[in-house]
């Protein structure tokens, strides 16, 4: 198939995994998963989040949020806590450590981006991000 009968679905799915593969070469100093390093960005950005709130950020099922909270825990990223408002209830929040992985991941993929987007000029930017968020709000 020449490149000028390739769809723009196979382009741009294309582009999103050579996305997805630089994501995860970003991540590997810390040995972490996309899914943990998303999970660990939403804690950082909402602060402290009962698992239903994280599971609803990251649109995931409840009892996955659950898998990913235990992961992090495990590694000492994350901590759970009572709920001062209803003790019944649980609050999740990054740790000491957990911050300073957090940011130092969110710095490497702000790198990987601009690596990533850096041969677009910023018309060209500025049109891309225009483009997805049309298609993003269908």
């Amino acid at each position: 198939m020449s490149g000028g009968d390739e769809s723009l679905a196979e382009m741009f799915w294309a582009v999103a995994r050579r996305l997805r593969h630089q994501t995860k070469r970003a991540l590997a100093p810390w040995d972490i998963s996309p899914g943990h390093a998303r999970a660990l960005g939403v804690l950082m950005r909402h602060g402290a989040l009962r698992p239903g709130a994280l599971a609803e950020h990251l649109r995931i099922a409840p009892r996955s949020a659950t898998e990913v909270i235990d992961g992090l825990q495990e590694r000492g990223l994350v901590q759970r806590r009572p709920d001062p408002g209803d003790r019944r209830a649980t609050l999740v929040t990054p740790t000491a450590e957990g911050e300073r992985v957090g940011t130092a991941i969110r710095q490497a993929r702000a790198t990987e981006a601009e690596r990533f987007f850096g041969a677009l000029s910023p018309d060209d930017r500025a049109d891309l991000a225009r483009i997805l968020r049309l298609l993003r709000a269908e």
